[in-house]
């Protein structure tokens, strides 16, 4: 068995731990039945890590992601650490990981699955056979830019202030991720900004003009405003293939467009990094859209899918076996073909269950599977 796979794994707080749990089970099914093994390491990660070591993420730990392959990442946060000094929050572990190991490309796919089409807040015909793709920048704009900060007027009126700015490398960067990824689907790119009222929306769409006429053979490009594509997801979403967007409207859109399958439990995400011409290589982290959700952290009442398929992802984008990704996401589909379901994809004719039990299913279906 090939054991120079480099992972780390990161549970972090909430319902973190008990995902990642639940998810390791699957990596263990891939190691006695498809000769899959990683060498693991764990890290301590947002609340988790301050309650030991006073920070979010330490010196050490960063670097330890740094040199795995790829970081398989659970969740951050909890009411608990509310009160922190901003630099102390727990979400700040996670910004400095995408910002270290300069994670510029977030790809959040969302996908309804058949068994999961009731499960949506829109009509059937609306979200039935939906499967897009956002990738948002996400090293960049208003979440890292400067200035940023707080202060007093002469009149002792406070200001917070954020900064969103990018420069055409940035944008060019990510497009050409977004063209792509376009290219192994439907060849469809739309490029979303807010051209026609802020100065980096317009230096967004002229950038991502001029690469499609320079780059972009065999896609097409389309331009839409944030808004109108806010819109546009709840009305007609599968109007889209790839949505290509800066770090602010596609933490937005992507939340937005999670709600159309039915959860945020369902969703994954793979967050990459430049690949390395001389090495090959390329820092990556995968995980789940869903969060912490505190309110049923400790409870084995958790949603585990997404963390499942964010292990697809892992498997796809940092170790290219596409065809264990694709086992692993018939397996889920399998899975939610039967009468399991967790409280947030409860359906009618279904037996409500946990973390526990649903990881179950996903593991017998891979039994089926594999015969």
């Amino acid at each position: 068995m090939a054991t120079n796979r480099q992972m780390m794994v990161m549970a972090g707080d909430g319902i973190g731990p008990e995902v990642m749990t639940a998810t390791l089970k699957v990596v263990d099914w891939l190691a006695k039945h498809r000769s899959i093994s990683f060498d693991i390491s764990e890290g301590l990660v947002g609340g988790a890590a301050y309650d030991k070591s006073g920070s979010p993420l330490t010196d050490e730990t960063l670097a330890d992601a740094m040199a795995a392959d790829a970081v398989l990442f659970g969740a951050v946060g909890g009411p608990e650490y509310d009160d922190l000094p901003f630099e102390l929050k727990p979400e700040r572990a996670l910004l400095g990981l995408r910002k270290e190991m300069d994670l510029f490309a977030n790809l959040r796919p969302a996908l309804v699955f058949p068994p999961l089409v009731s499960a949506s807040s829109l009509k059937p015909e609306i979200v039935s056979g939906l499967n897009i793709v956002i990738v948002r920048e996400l090293t960049g704009g208003i979440y890292f830019a400067e200035p940023r900060g707080r202060d007093t007027d002469a009149n002792g009126m406070v200001r917070a202030f954020d900064t969103n700015m990018y420069t055409p490398p940035e944008i060019e960067r990510i497009g050409r991720v977004a063209f792509d990824l376009a290219r192994k689907r439907d060849g469809a790119v739309m490029s979303v900004e807010k051209a026609n009222v802020m100065h980096s929306g317009v230096l967004w769409r002229e950038v991502m003009t001029a690469l499609h006429a320079a780059e972009g053979e065999g896609v097409s490009l389309s331009h839409m405003y944030a808004d109108n594509c806010a819109m546009q997801l709840v009305r007609n979403p599968r109007q889209f293939d790839v949505i290509v967007t800066d770090n602010l409207f596609g933490d937005l859109l992507s939340d937005c467009a999670a709600m159309l399958t039915g959860s945020l439990g369902m969703l994954p995400s793979a967050s990459l990094g430049a690949i390395d011409e001389t090495t090959g290589k390329r820092h990556a982290l995968y995980e789940p859209v869903h969060g912490s959700a505190p309110d049923i952290a400790g409870q084995g009442l958790a949603n585990p899918l997404a963390q499942v398929l964010s292990l697809a992802m892992l498997l796809r984008y940092s170790f290219d076996q596409g065809d264990d990704a694709e086992l692993l996401e018939r397996a889920v589909e399998k899975a939610l073909d039967g009468e399991l379901r967790t409280g947030d994809i409860m359906a009618d004719g279904c037996t409500q269950t946990g973390t526990d039990g649903m990881i179950g299913a996903v593991l017998d279906s891979l039994d089926a599977l594999a015969r």
